[in-house]
């Protein structure tokens, strides 16, 4: 797994969750985490200069867009959706994480899924936490231990 985010977390909290669920989910699969930088540009060309660093950090990845448009999936969902692309031989999958300003386009466009995290919508921080933890949540689902209830 591939985690590709615009920038590092800026609050303690965030900071603190995303290293914890990080070493956790090391134990189950080789994770990956790139940091892009954010852009200085101003509105779309923000979003566009980061979606190209996005996508090019992500490599030839399968391509899961975070973004509030896409699917709600279960956490069961979730594990399914993973253990499908580790059978099937997708390789690496990169979970794409915008800037504060949200996802290009053509992010969108090259995704081949568009995850939604919540109905509602969290700051950039927390976003990258949610997606750490229910990463973790799934690959102990898939293992069967009980952090997943």
């Amino acid at each position: 797994m591939h985690v590709v985010t615009v920038g590092e977390p800026r609050h303690e909290y965030a900071r603190l969750g995303c290293a914890e669920y990080a070493a956790r989910l090391n134990r189950y699969t080789r994770l990956r985490l790139t940091r892009v930088r954010d852009s200085r540009r101003p509105g779309e060309e923000k979003r566009q200069e980061e979606g190209r660093a996005l996508l090019a950090a992500a490599g030839r990845a399968h391509l899961v867009a975070l973004d509030p448009r896409g699917r709600n999936w279960t956490t069961e969902e979730l594990t399914s959706f993973l253990s499908a692309a580790a059978v099937g031989g997708s390789g690496e999958v990169a979970f794409l994480v915008g800037g504060p300003d949200g996802l290009s386009d053509d992010v969108r466009s090259a995704a081949r899924a568009l995850w939604a995290l919540s109905r509602l919508t969290f700051p950039h921080d927390l976003a990258q936490l949610v997606l750490l933890e229910a990463l973790y949540r799934a690959a102990s689902l898939e293992r069967g231990d009980p952090y997943h209830r």
